[in-house]
């Protein structure tokens, strides 16, 4: 298995769930819960990127190294950059970005990712999975992507990508089968590209759409997309996500 880090950030300001990482989810702070799931799929190391000490403190006595970073950052991209000076990763570390809001996030995901990476000379990989439903297709807040032919991302966005011209006149409602994808939130590279991401300036069109991974592509660098071999059950950003996670872990004991 190719040897890898999964770095965690985990800011406590969260805007829709305040504190999130630290929320309860069975009895055990939400952050807990992601970094279990990252320790599960075998990665070398484990670390949580924070700002705040109660988040270090609620993983004393674990096996996940913290990273105190500052309260300035305008993204976990930016803060995992910090971890990784921090940590001393060298530059062809290869590093798992797990967003600290997935509690369930299936451990063979995890390594796909890092696989996916490590198979190609992209700069970073991430994970899709089919769309079957028109919900998902047209909700703004599902992120859509569109490939090449060699598994390189072309294009990311809010829209439903790609335009089906001639089955969208008929009816939005019945999907023809297999033409759509969605973006899951999980990204690898290694130390060096992820240092270098942190300083490139945003990019118009990740200023349009509100998608960090757009700067990438602006930028001119690949990122390399692999179905993921498992689903990724929704993350936790409201209220109701963190009630919603508590009957699933209840129905998973």
């Amino acid at each position: 298995m190719t040897p890898f880090i999964v770095a965690i950030p985990a800011r406590y300001a969260a805007s829709r769930l305040p504190g999130k990482p630290l929320r309860p989810l069975g009895g055990e702070p939400l952050v807990v819960h992601v970094a279990r799931r990252a320790l599960a799929a075998g990665a070398r190391e484990v670390w949580v990127a924070t700002d705040d000490a109660r988040i270090r403190d609620a993983l004393q006595g674990t096996e996940v190294q913290v990273a105190m970073t500052s309260e300035r950052h305008a993204s976990g991209s930016d803060r995992l950059a910090e971890c990784a000076d921090i940590a001393g990763w060298n530059d062809d570390t290869l590093v798992v970005n797990l967003q600290g809001d997935e509690p369930f996030a299936p451990p063979a995901g995890i390594r796909m990712v890092a696989e996916t990476l490590a198979a190609s000379a992209a700069d970073m990989a991430t994970l899709a999975v089919p769309i079957e439903d028109a919900d998902t297709l047209f909700d703004p807040n599902a992120v859509k992507l569109v490939r090449a032919d060699n598994g390189d991302a072309l294009y990311f966005s809010r829209a439903p990508i790609p335009w089906h011209r001639d089955a969208f006149a008929r009816s939005r409602d019945a999907l023809p089968a297999g033409q759509w994808l969605r973006h899951i939130g999980i990204y690898a590279y290694r130390a060096g590209f992820l240092r270098r991401y942190a300083k490139m300036p945003p990019g118009r069109l990740e200023q349009v759409e509100s998608l960090e991974q757009l700067r990438v592509l602006e930028a001119g660098f690949r990122i390399a997309v692999a179905l993921t071999p498992e689903p990724f059950p929704p993350g936790v950003d409201t209220p109701e996500d963190l009630a919603r996670a508590e009957s699933l872990l209840k129905g998973l004991s």
